[in-house]
């Protein structure tokens, strides 16, 4: 329906059988549910590996600007290459000569050519392999690796690749060099002896500290003389929002506007559920985002929670940068017919500033439903009535024709 946005290539050699592991997670994680939300070709995962034409050649070429694909195939707007840095690999490479060599090479000069469209990320298997001298590391060692290497074995969850590579493709639209950004929302209220909020903030901020993430802490980087509610306001519209839902932090008030900034401007928002005691009541802003539950044991809050919870809010940065370049994409076409390419589904906090910012536009007015998309999970049908009635309220009389990608393409556009 729309151009390809993003495609990954995962490249190693045969005899370096872990990238096999490494494309297994891979494709299992862009091929789960929150990516596969999105309208076809927003992201693909290809391998390569196997000789193209034979077993001792180099895989079949990916295609990068100035090598298109055959036969009219549209281009990936962006493309990135994932070579695992075995043994394999390096031996492949090492005489300086021959397919290997050239596959490689040919990669880094479309990297150097096309920088705002391909992107190459090494992923470590070996440190043997890009010892300094070897051809192995004169042809890629100059590009930053993965933070986290491949383990050697399958035991236990290993998020810490994978979490550095969506960070790394969340920001290859803009080519800022800016790193993505964590607004860490916090109260410093407590019930009980308080002990728990401030471990919390502490550890969410040393595992931060351990990944090539940013992050915005008012208490350090508010600067003097700042008015701190229209800072803190400004940053978490323009971060991707962690929010440390502990016992009292939903009826803090700071704590409420924090969410509803980075909401109203389409930023990530994820939820570390750290309640211990409960809370007397909730609220409703905090609703319609992904929830991690975070654990307190004697030995503290779990470091593996919180990590679980930052891998999500990277993977939700990359789902916003995809939709969006998706919507900019459809512009020149009329026919899908989309007044709002919300990049989650609506609510009545989001719709209501929509709303809001269209009344004076003369957008709303005309007959026939509004078309409004958003990404897979739909909503049900009691969320759209309550939708509806909002919109009504408002003085809308047009239906709201809330939908996702699937049933946009099961109705044919």
């Amino acid at each position: 329906m729309l151009p390809p946005v993003l495609e990954i290539y995962l490249v190693w050699h045969p005899d370096d059988r872990a990238g096999a592991r490494a494309a297994h997670q891979l494709v299992k994680h862009f091929h789960g549910t929150l990516f596969t939300g999105l309208i076809g070709g927003a992201i693909e995962v290809y391998v390569r590996y196997q000789g193209w034409r034979g077993a001792t050649d180099a895989p079949r070429p990916i295609p990068v600007p100035g090598w298109p694909p055959p036969n009219g195939v549209a281009q990936a707007q962006y493309v990135a290459v994932v070579p695992v840095l075995g043994l394999g690999l390096a031996r492949a490479v090492q005489p300086g000569t021959g397919p290997w060599f050239d596959y490689l090479t040919a990669l880094v000069r479309a990297e150097r050519s096309a920088a705002r469209q391909v992107r190459v990320f090494p992923l470590l298997l070996a440190d043997a392999a890009v010892l300094h001298g070897t051809t192995l590391d004169r042809i890629l060692g100059s590009y930053q690796r993965l933070g986290a290497r491949l383990p050697a074995t399958d035991e236990g969850p290993d998020t810490g690749w994978r979490r550095e590579l969506v960070q790394g493709l969340a920001q290859v639209p803009g080519r800022t060099g800016d790193r993505l950004r964590v607004f860490i929302s916090h109260t410093r209220q407590a019930s009980g002896d308080g002990s728990g909020v401030a471990e919390l903030t502490q550890t969410v901020r040393a595992v931060i500290a351990g990944t090539s993430l940013a992050e915005f802490f008012d208490a350090r980087d508010l600067q003097a003389g700042q008015q701190w509610p229209e800072a803190l306001r400004a940053n978490a519209a323009r971060s991707a929002l962690l929010a440390l839902r502990t016992d009292l932090y939903a009826s803090r008030s700071w704590c409420q506007w924090e969410v509803l900034a980075a909401k109203e401007q389409g930023a990530p928002v994820v939820i570390l559920d750290a309640l211990e005691r409960g809370e007397e009541r909730g609220s409703f802003l905090m609703d319609h985002v992904p929830r991690v539950p975070v654990r307190r044991s004697t030995a503290g809050w779990a470091h593996g929670d919180v990590e679980a919870g930052l891998a999500v809010l990277v993977d939700e940065c990359l789902k916003r940068a995809l939709w969006e370049r998706q919507r900019q994409l459809a512009l020149g076409r009329p026919d899908l017919d989309v007044v709002w390419w919300a990049p989650h589904a609506p609510e009545p906090l989001t719709l209501a500033h929509w709303l809001i910012a269209h009344q004076d536009t003369g957008g709303l007015a005309g007959t026939g439903p509004l078309r409004i998309l958003h990404p897979d999970p739909p909503l049900g049908a009691p969320e759209r009535l309550v939708l509806n009635q909002l919109a009504r309220l408002g003085g809308v009389m047009r239906d709201l024709d809330v939908m996702t990608p699937r049933l946009l393409a099961a109705r044919g556009g």
